[in-house]
């Protein structure tokens, strides 16, 4: 698994997960415990710096997990660099805050296989589902490979 450490952290997880897209962007967030990821919303890309303020300061965020997109050999993908200067931005505006990049490859296709069982078709068709659903996935993997590293 590939991801980025920005800083290290002692205090308790609590931590939302970022599908970044230019149009729509999923969260995720942490139980008080930073065990379980949920799905939160899938919000317009545009409102995204608001929206993501809102949560820290009102739920307390530690950490911010952002899917990195890489191509299955590991390649940049379209959207690459632009997560990267959305982490750079993130990282300049919330210096106390953990910022990760995360392997996000086959997350919307988990995400999409997943909703098949769980959801109508009515809801699949739905893209922000998708979104939020990816980024409870990238959380959730995060969450497990540091639990499991302990």
């Amino acid at each position: 698994m590939y991801y980025v450490k920005s800083r290290t952290f002692e205090a308790m997880l609590k931590a939302i997960g970022i599908d970044f897209g230019l149009k729509r962007t999923g969260f995720s967030i942490t139980d008080d415990l930073g065990i379980i990821a949920t799905p939160l919303e899938t919000v317009d890309s545009r409102l995204i710096e608001d929206y993501i303020e809102k949560l820290v300061v009102n739920e307390k965020i530690t950490c911010i997990v952002i899917g990195y997109p890489l191509s299955m050999d590991g390649s940049d993908t379209d959207i690459t660099e632009n997560v990267r200067m959305f982490h750079s931005f993130l990282e300049s505006k919330y210096p106390y805050i953990n910022i990760v990049l995360y392997d996000e490859r086959m997350t919307s296709l988990i995400a999409q296989k997943t909703l098949v069982q769980i959801s109508s078709k009515k809801q699949r068709r739905d893209k922000r589902h998708i979104d939020k659903m990816s980024a409870t996935i990238i959380l959730q993997d995060y969450l497990t490979s540091i639990n499991s590293s302990n």
